[in-house]
């Protein structure tokens, strides 16, 4: 089974990713590993203190993971594009917009920054991409 959890920086990915891997036995794999393993940054946007990632590049990798054991939980705000052909299941994380604020300032994030993953998760982006990927969606409220 091969399930990817997403959502906006700060709604709670990790944590609910590495529970529901523990929780049925499967392999829990963080992104942003697999992009530093694979040498997939291509640089640092300094507008957005982000790292610049070719999304098709981390697809390839993560598919021949799938390819190799299907039985996983992909962490990562990207992971939703990945084809619906390699995917089960879609896990969206969301929390309030008081509470994300509170974790992305915990994180020192910039004030734009902050602004930034508040509009993506006012605006639904993960799920509205996750849906137009075509992705079995399912929801969870982490706060």
């Amino acid at each position: 089974m091969a399930i990817i959890v997403s959502g906006t920086p700060g709604t709670g990915k990790t944590t609910f990713a590495k529970k529901l891997a523990k929780e049925n036995g499967l392999e829990y794999i963080d992104v942003n590993k697999i992009i530093e393993e694979h040498g997939l940054s291509e640089g640092l946007d300094k507008d957005r203190d982000a790292k610049i990632i070719d999304v098709k590049r981390l697809n390839k990798v993560l598919i021949e993971i799938i390819k190799k054991d299907n039985d996983i939980v992909i962490d990562s705000h990207l992971s939703h594009y990945l084809s619906k052909k390699y995917v089960d299941v879609c896990y969206i994380t969301k929390c309030s917009l008081k509470e994300l604020k509170r974790r992305l300032e915990e994180r020192g994030y910039s004030k734009e920054k902050v602004r930034e993953n508040l509009d993506a998760e006012i605006l639904d982006v993960c799920r509205i991409e996750a849906e137009e990927e075509g992705h079995k969606v399912k929801i969870i409220y982490t706060d």
